[in-house]
C-alpha cells in the first residue's frame, strides 16, 4: 500500500494508546548519569563541558535575576536537541515535528516571562508596545502593532521548529525515494543521489542542534527584556 509522504509525522500509537510519553521519557534515558568518582569518563567531561559552556553564554547578557532561569533553559535544550537528533535514527518519531508540541514549549514560557516583567518592572514592560518619540497619531496604531507583535512571538516559536524540522525530513524521504526508484534505472544517478542525501543527512544534524538552540537562544532574549 502506498504510504504519504506526512505519514511519518502521524502520532505513533500501539493498541490505541499515544507513544508520545515513551517519546519524551527515552531522551533522558540515553544522558548518562553523573557518578561518585572523581575522576569521569569521556562521556561525562564531554557532557559537563557542553552544558557549561552553553549556560555561560546563554545567561551571559542577563542579569542575576534570571539567572534562575539556568536549569530551565539548559534542560530545555538538551531535551530538544536530544529529540531532534533521535528523531534522525531510522524507523523513529520526531515528536518536535508536531506544532502542538513546540507550541506547548512555547508558550507556558513566553507567558512566565510576560508575567515576570509585569510583575517586576510594569512600567518598562509597557513601554515596549511603545517607542520613545513616537509622533502623536500614530500612538494607537503602534500601540497594537507592537501587541501583536508580542502575541506572535511564541506562534514564531513553535512555527519555526516544527517548519525547519518537517521540511528537513520531508527532503530527506524524497532523495532517498529518489535514490530508491533510480537504483535499478541509473546506478550511476542514483549513488550521486544517494551521496547528496549522506550530505543532506550531516546538514540535518547541524540543523537539528542550531534549531533547539535558536528556541532557547529566542526564550533568554525574552527573558532579558523583562527581568
Amino acid at each position: 500500500m502506498m504510504t504519504s509522504f506526512f505519514d511519518q509525522f502521524m502520532s505513533p500509537s500501539y493498541l490505541g494508546v499515544p507513544l508520545m510519553a515513551l517519546a519524551f521519557l527515552l531522551p533522558w534515558l540515553l544522558l548518562p548519569s553523573p557518578a561518585s568518582r572523581w575522576l569521569n569518563n569521556r562521556l561525562l567531561t564531554l557532557q559537563g563541558w557542553f552544558i557549561n559552556r552553553f549556560t555561560s553564554q546563554l545567561l551571559m547578557p542577563i542579569n542575576k535575576g534570571g539567572h534562575s532561569w539556568a536549569l530551565i533553559l539548559t534542560s530545555l535544550m538538551v531535551f530538544l536537541i536530544s529529540l531532534n537528533m533521535l528523531g534522525l535514527l531510522p524507523y523513529t518519531f520526531t515528536p518536535a515535528t508536531q506544532l502542538s508540541l513546540n507550541m506547548g514549549l512555547a508558550v507556558p514560557l513566553w507567558l512566565a516571562t510576560v508575567l515576570i516583567g509585569m510583575r517586576n518592572q510594569p512600567t518598562a514592560a509597557l513601554g515596549h508596545l511603545l517607542p520613545e518619540g513616537t509622533p502623536g497619531p500614530l500612538i494607537p496604531v503602534l500601540i497594537i502593532i507592537e501587541t501583536i507583535s508580542l502575541f506572535i512571538r511564541p506562534l514564531a516559536l513553535g512555527v519555526r521548529l516544527t517548519a525547519n524540522l518537517t521540511a528537513g525530513h520531508l527532503l530527506m524521504q524524497l532523495i532517498a525515494t529518489a535514490a530508491f526508484v533510480l537504483l535499478p534505472l541509473m546506478p550511476a544517478v542514483a549513488v550521486l543521489t544517494a551521496i547528496v542525501l549522506f550530505l543532506l543527512t550531516i546538514l540535518e544534524v547541524a540543523v537539528a542542534m542550531i534549531q533547539a538552540y535558536v528556541f532557547v537562544l529566542l526564550m533568554s532574549l525574552y527573558l532579558q527584556e523583562n527581568v
